[in-house]
């Protein structure tokens, strides 16, 4: 941080002062001109945390494509189709058991199966074949996307919340203050925070992971120069399977959040792809805290930018996009 502030000071400057502004805008009472201008502070308080809990989730898809895109070289544009594909793993187990944990237990399972046989039935076939990845994962998403929907049909589905995560909570937040004098707090979802705090968990661990540990090393020697660690005994095609299985299972995972506080549907599998592609060029590719930031500035961006500039919500997210590829091409957070 320090050396950051030494080589841009002014962009220090101008985020200091944004998040001044933010938290100023969170904690404090709003008096009623600001409220006549930009709206009611509860409903920008509900798109503030609506944005962060969409950026855990887009956080989830996005972790597993940079696992895979980021640190192996390998363009898996079927990414979607296992989101999708383990949202409705995650309804069917949640629907018949009744166990909304199981679900994404199967889905994580399931999901790392495919991807452990796309690691060896495709992608160990074309290594370093960027543009052949590109056309067979294009062709494998296509034919995934009219299996799910000959299986599932065209119905939307919506995972059942468990009864001990229904509900609102009240959070220490003043979203306004009525006539007596008494303050109302915002309340909001528990099932969203729950998740969002788990994401944030599960982004921490695979950080640790990485960066801490001993296979964290051999999977980044492994991207480095496979051959040599190759030379020192290492099974490096087992670590990659492993690291494709650990991606396609994180997709799993969010396709049963997606499912759980959203909806599942065809069409949602090439809306997360087109997600986790511009959270990774945003973020950086290969890095955990990368996706990560990606992941809340894409989410705080679409759902503030739906409240406030509905008809251009869309377009700010690529205008995002557009912005960090001229100003820092190799994005915000990436591996060096």
């Amino acid at each position: 941080m320090t050396r950051f502030i030494e080589r841009h000071p002014a962009w220090a400057l101008i985020i200091i002062i944004a998040v001044a502004v933010l938290l100023w805008l969170i904690f404090a009472v709003w008096p009623s001109g600001l409220e006549d201008t930009i709206g009611r502070k509860r409903v920008f308080l509900n798109a503030l945390f609506n944005g962060i809990t969409l950026g855990g989730l887009y956080f989830l898809v996005a972790s597993g494509f940079t696992l895979i895109f980021g640190l192996m070289r390998n363009v898996n544009l079927a990414h979607g189709s296992l989101y999708l594909f383990g949202g409705y793993v995650g309804y069917a187990i949640s629907a018949s058991t009744g166990s909304w944990i199981l679900s994404f237990i199967v889905a994580f399972i399931l999901t790392a199966l495919v991807g452990v046989l796309l690691q060896v039935l495709v992608f160990r076939r074309m290594e370093g074949q960027d543009l052949r990845q590109t056309m067979v994962t294009i062709g494998l998403s296509i034919v995934f996307a009219d299996l799910m929907l000959w299986a599932c049909g065209g119905d939307f589905y919506q995972i059942q919340t468990p009864n001990w995560l229904i509900g609102p909570i009240e959070l220490p937040l003043i979203t306004a203050v009525k006539s007596s004098g008494e303050p109302v707090y915002l309340r909001y979802p528990l099932v969203r925070l729950v998740i969002f705090l788990a994401s944030v968990i599960i982004g921490i661990a695979m950080w640790l992971a990485l960066n801490r540990t001993r296979i964290g090393m051999i999977i980044r020697a492994g991207v480095d120069d496979r051959d040599i660690l190759a030379a020192t005994g290492v099974r490096i095609q087992i670590v990659f399977v492993l690291v494709f299985a650990l991606g396609a299972g994180l997709a799993g995972i969010a396709g049963v959040v997606g499912g759980t506080f959203q909806s599942l549907s065809p069409g949602e599998d090439i809306r997360f792809l087109l997600a986790s592609l511009v959270v990774v060029i945003v973020g950086g590719m290969g890095s955990i805290p990368g996706a990560a930031l990606g992941a809340l500035i894409i989410g705080l961006a679409e759902q503030l930018g739906s409240v406030y500039i509905p008809t251009y919500a869309i377009v700010v997210t690529f205008l995002i996009m557009v912005l960090v590829l001229a100003l820092r091409p190799q994005g915000l957070l990436a591996r060096r």
